[in-house]
Formats: structure tokens, sequence, C-alpha cells
């Protein structure tokens, strides 16, 4: 695989982002919003194959010792390829520091857990879409 890894938002198709997320089976909004979303993270990690962007993810974080991972998407043809694991190895580099916390897909777990991620004894949410988030297995 040719990849090429990007650090900002600089030229991202955000209709693409907006494709992958739904593709995969995640939350997905306007491509506006996912800008915004990328534009205040902490940071950011793109991957493209040649000129197709094939992955993403992003952090918020204190900079201190608190991250959340949000948004970690690979297309499914890349997927299994290691694509996955250079976008948390990059995100994690950028907070060496920190303690960091996610929610995966339904499914996912055990790519999460390969990467050293263990799951939480106790942890709360509070969903805009409460019901939905129930429903597909968020919470109880």
């Amino acid at each position: 695989m040719n990849l090429r890894l990007q650090f900002d938002i600089t030229d991202i198709d955000w209709d693409s982002v907006v494709d992958i997320l739904r593709t995969v089976g995640m939350a997905n909004y306007s491509p506006e919003l996912h800008k915004q979303a990328f534009a205040n993270s902490y940071n950011v990690v793109f991957i493209f194959e040649n000129k197709r962007l094939i992955g993403f993810g992003r952090a918020i974080s204190d900079g201190a010792y608190q991250a959340a991972i949000y948004d970690v998407a690979v297309v499914p043809d890349c997927q299994g390829k290691g694509v996955g694991r250079i976008i948390l190895d990059q995100i994690m580099r950028k907070c060496p520091d920190c303690n960091f916390i996610l929610y995966a897909a339904p499914g996912k777990e055990l790519f999460y857990e390969k990467q050293n991620f263990r799951k939480m004894k106790f942890g709360m949410a509070f969903f805009v879409n409460a019901e939905q988030m129930k429903l597909k297995g968020f919470t109880e």
C-alpha cells in the first residue's frame, strides 16, 4: 500500500468523510459539522492510498493527562491491513502522557483490545439521541 498521512484538515473532502462513516455504520452528520468537529480537535489523522481517502480519526484532549478518541474509520476494503492501527498510533503519539477513552462501534471491540485498550468497569454517557444509542447497543 502506498500510504500518505495528513495531520490537518487542509483540502479534505468532507463528503468522503461522511460517506466513509456511513459505509462503516458509524454516526454521521453533515459535511460541515464533521469539518467543525475535526477543526476543533486536539489532533487529527487522515490516511490516503494514493489520492483516495481510506481512513481517519481524531482526538480531543487537555494535552496534559486526558484524551478521547473519536471517529476512527477505515474503508472496508482496507480494514485488516494495519490502517486503523496507524491511525491510533499517530493520535496517541501526539498525547504521550495521556489516558485515552473511546467508545467502539459494536463488533469492533476486539480491534481495540488488540491495541491494548480495555473495557472500563464504570462509564456513563449522555446521548442526545438516547433511545437510538440504546437500540444500537451502546447503552443499557
